[in-house]
């Protein structure tokens, strides 16, 4: 059940990371809303890595944490914020992906 946990804490802050990509468009008082979003999307990442923690070893559980919002961010980027795409930048996110799913293989968790 942590390792879920871990994941949606990994999403989340993929999601901090894209309403500050969009705090950074905005303008006027939509730039305030982006960073209201940004600090909800960081309050609940940490709290489910606490979570997390409670039971998976630290050093793994924030490795995939991490691991799992710097896809996701890159992946947004791609997508949403119209990001260059290269041979070796999704070369370097697949090396990254395999890690996270190394990481949780090797867990004894």
């Amino acid at each position: 059940m942590n390792w879920i946990i871990l994941v949606i804490a990994g999403l989340f802050e993929t999601t901090f990371a894209f309403c500050l990509g969009k705090a950074k468009q905005a303008t006027g008082t939509d730039t305030y809303l982006w960073y209201g979003g940004f600090l909800v999307a960081l309050f609940i990442s940490m709290a489910l890595l606490l979570k997390a923690i409670q039971t998976l070893p630290i050093g793994t559980a924030y490795a995939v944490w991490t691991g799992i919002g710097a896809v996701g961010t890159v992946l947004v980027g791609i997508l949403v914020f119209k990001e260059p795409v290269h041979f070796w930048r999704m070369f370097f996110i697949s090396t990254l992906i395999a890690s996270i799913i190394g990481l949780k293989a090797v867990s004894s968790h």
